[in-house]
């Protein structure tokens, strides 16, 4: 199982949208480094979702549930999809500033690479944050 983070904007699609609407297929990438990450996803793996904007937070985790596959709404092969599903939320978010604090994040693509939406995360940092977030 690999590990990852999507970014999103919480006032266009947050957690608790993908809570109650309980699986969603996740689209609309366009940089060519996170349709990278996207097409290494696998049915299984997880996700961190990461709300962007005044949150800057890891809110929860979803489970991919499909493997990627063309964006329906595109006619160009290069833009991929994948399925997932509302796994639980963090019982304490763990804000991007608490992040950038540890030194064990310094190569954490969110850190490094502060836009990019899709992003694999090792499963030391994966472990670090569900550590946090307790």
């Amino acid at each position: 199982m690999a590990y990852f983070l999507l970014k999103t904007e919480p006032s266009t699609f947050s957690l608790d949208d993908l809570e109650r609407q309980k699986r969603t297929v996740w689209d609309g990438v366009r940089n060519a480094l996170a349709l990278k990450h996207l097409r290494t996803m696998k049915k299984g793996d997880s996700a961190f979702i990461y709300h962007t904007g005044d949150e800057k937070q890891v809110a929860g985790i979803a489970k991919v549930i499909g493997n990627p596959y063309p964006e329906p709404k595109m006619k160009d092969e290069r833009y991929v999809v994948v399925e997932i599903a509302f796994s639980r939320k963090l019982k304490n978010p763990v804000p991007l500033s608490a992040i950038k604090a540890r030194k064990e994040f310094t190569n954490f693509p969110l850190v490094r690479l502060s836009r990019l939406s899709v992003m694999p995360v090792t499963k030391d940092e994966w472990e670090a944050i569900l550590a946090m977030s307790k």
